[in-house]
């Protein structure tokens, strides 16, 4: 079952499906030490993750296991990061959330207002019951975004990541759909 990407508007942003012309603004945001240091895997060295990246996207609206967008800046059409629902399970009516965005995008709020819509989306179009979402637990920032959605706090994954040596701990927040706020 394919699961086509959404084009979706807010106020300031522009959500889209991912296009090859992205693969330089991607390979940047995901390269960068600081924008991943809270990631399960180390910053990126060369293009060939990018393509890699890419290619996930297609095969995630091909397959209908999830959707990944650009979140894009209207006002400039400015690159800002990305954001994705992953691991959809229609028996289960559950899905994953996640999102990335470039250092020159914190602290604006855009995180919070690309994942609402999104998860508009998600909740009218896949007729989710669930959705989770993980953060590092020194991810403090991320952590706001996701309770500011209405998520949970329901529990915590003990050395849930190793990367470049560094052992980390992840929260994990779940979502329901009764207590989605809209």
């Amino acid at each position: 079952m394919t699961l086509p990407t959404p084009t979706l508007d807010t106020e300031r942003l522009l959500l889209r499906p991912f296009t090859d012309t992205d693969a330089d603004d991607l390979f940047a945001l995901q390269s960068d030490a600081d924008v991943v240091r809270y990631w399960d895997s180390p910053p990126w060295t060369d293009r060939v993750s990018t393509v890699r990246f890419l290619a996930s996207c297609e095969k995630m609206a091909a397959d209908g296991s999830g959707a990944r967008v650009v979140i894009e800046r209207k006002s400039d059409q400015a690159f800002v990061g990305w954001c994705t629902f992953n691991s959809w399970n229609p028996t289960f009516r559950s899905a994953s959330l996640g999102y990335c965005l470039a250092r020159t995008a914190w602290g604006h709020g855009y995180a919070t207002e690309a994942a609402r819509v999104l998860l508009q989306w998600a909740f009218d179009t896949l007729d989710l019951n669930r959705v989770q979402a993980e953060a590092d637990t020194r991810n403090v920032a991320s952590a706001r975004v996701l309770e500011k959605l209405g998520f949970l706090h329901e529990g915590t994954l003990r050395e849930d990541c190793i990367v470049n040596g560094d052992v980390s701990d992840s929260w994990v927040y779940g979502l329901l759909r009764r207590d989605w706020a809209g």
